[in-house]
């Protein structure tokens, strides 16, 4: 960006010389309000999700035959919700800051069909598509047993179809997957960040991948465009869906379901504090959504994003949303958190979220290596560097009065907090990567 544009830019949004020095950063959103607030700047409702939960459990008979690892859940796509007390001992030693409260991990990262959070989504966005096109061809009603979707019938009809999707890895993973399962033709296509081992995994399922030299909005916008010119060809569009929102949402009532289950409280004196890895927008936005609707103004959620791609918060505090980008104020957008890799937020998440979001910070790539490495140390359990993301949380709100001041919360609050890490990927990450991933950590 010019220098004087860009002088002019900071002069209004201080913060910027922070983030275009790559200075970890935290910012507290000084317009949150109450859900009721909010609400009506998402578009979306809590019968909206509902009709998502409704259309999931139509598919679960399919899923569960499709995909033998859900059989143990009946088809539905869900993850564990772990405690991790070594972890929580361990960054407190190496930050050298108390953590009040419980600190939990929800295992998106290692949900069935695609090892991520993008299994929601994505999943969801084919599965939608795929009912549509059936209903509308007479082929299914919604009352059937949806297990006839494996039958070469189904399969013949739904080759007819193409699906296209940009992505940095994981939504195409989860996309190709279920498509190429169901029968569709499917093309993934890829920025030059995404890892060498998703590519071939897709293309052992059958996808075509489509690689660019340039970043993701380079693929997603060249993905969109080969779809234009096919009538026949579906476009998920990562920075846009609401279809591929409310996929992520569900996640709401059914951690509310796991948290009555394992005995944790949440109203006004347990207070529940979730860290969302953002990258796009999409997924971290969709489960913020579900979880406001399921817990209300008791859960205060905040996005986390890499030092070289905080678009989030680049378009959420300057209020231009998409219409800027981290090249803009001469970041790079490169960093070894790949699924975060975004220069240029969805302005849709953006501004549906942005009342909704107590705040936003970036770390650094090695901060989440090292992370990753105490994580699998500690508790046994690992995830690629994008998932740590969220690792960083807890230590930013229990030591910022300023934060703690704006909500009022007293000393006791804090005490009966649950902070919960919402881990994103790395359950199928190879063994080969996951052993450069750990040798990298301090």
């Amino acid at each position: 960006m010019e220098q004087v544009k860009m002088t002019s830019l900071i002069a209004r949004h201080p913060l910027i010389a922070d983030l275009s020095a790559l200075k970890e950063t935290t910012w507290f959103n000084p317009g949150t309000t109450s859900l009721a607030e909010g609400l009506p700047y998402v578009g979306l409702t809590a019968r909206d999700v509902k009709a998502a939960h409704a259309r999931l459990t139509r598919f679960a008979p399919y899923l569960e035959k499709a995909f033998l690892e859900t059989a143990g859940t009946g088809g539905i796509i869900e993850s564990e919700l772990v405690a991790i007390p070594a972890m929580q001992k361990r960054l407190e030693k190496e930050y050298g800051c108390n953590i009040s409260g419980d600190l939990l991990l929800k295992k998106d990262s290692h949900l069935p069909i695609s090892g991520s959070i993008k299994a929601r989504g994505g999943v969801y966005e084919v599965l939608t598509h795929a009912e549509k096109l059936a209903l509308e061809a007479g082929l299914l009603t919604t009352d059937a047993d949806y297990s006839v979707l494996l039958s070469p019938e189904f399969r013949r009809f739904f080759s007819q179809y193409r699906i296209a999707v940009g992505s940095t890895g994981n939504l195409g993973l989860s996309i190709g997957i279920i498509s190429a399962a169901l029968g569709f033709k499917v093309t993934v296509h890829m920025s030059a960040d995404a890892r060498a081992w998703k590519k071939d995994k897709l293309r052992r399922h059958g996808v075509t991948v489509v690689e660019y030299e340039e970043d993701y909005g380079v693929a997603v916008a060249q993905g969109r465009k080969a779809a234009e010119s096919d009538p026949h060809c579906f476009f998920i569009d990562d920075e846009n869906s609401r279809t591929l929102f409310l996929g992520y949402t569900v996640a709401g009532q059914r951690l509310k379901a796991q948290f009555m289950q394992q005995g944790h409280v949440v109203d006004d004196h347990h207070p529940l504090f979730v860290y969302l890895p953002c990258g796009v927008g999409g997924g971290p936005g969709g489960v913020a959504f579900g979880l406001k609707l399921a817990f209300g103004d008791d859960v205060h959620c905040f996005f986390a994003e890499p030092t070289h791609s905080p678009c989030m918060l680049l378009g959420v505090y300057t209020g231009l949303h998409d219409g800027i980008s981290v090249q803009d104020i001469g970041l790079d957008n490169q960093t070894a958190a790949d699924g975060l890799a975004v220069g240029r937020a969805s302005g849709f998440v953006g501004r549906a979220m942005e009342r909704l979001l107590d705040g936003i910070y970036t770390l650094d790539d090695q901060n989440m290596y090292d992370m990753l490495g105490w994580l699998a140390q500690e508790e046994g359990i690992r995830l690629e560097p994008s998932a740590l993301a969220g690792m960083a949380g807890p230590q930013r709100i229990c030591s910022s009065p300023t934060y703690q001041q704006m909500h009022g919360f007293s000393a006791e609050q804090l005490n009966n907090a649950t902070h919960l890490v919402w881990a994103t990927g790395g359950g199928m990450v190879p063994e080969s990567e996951m052993a450069q991933y750990l040798a990298k950590g301090r």
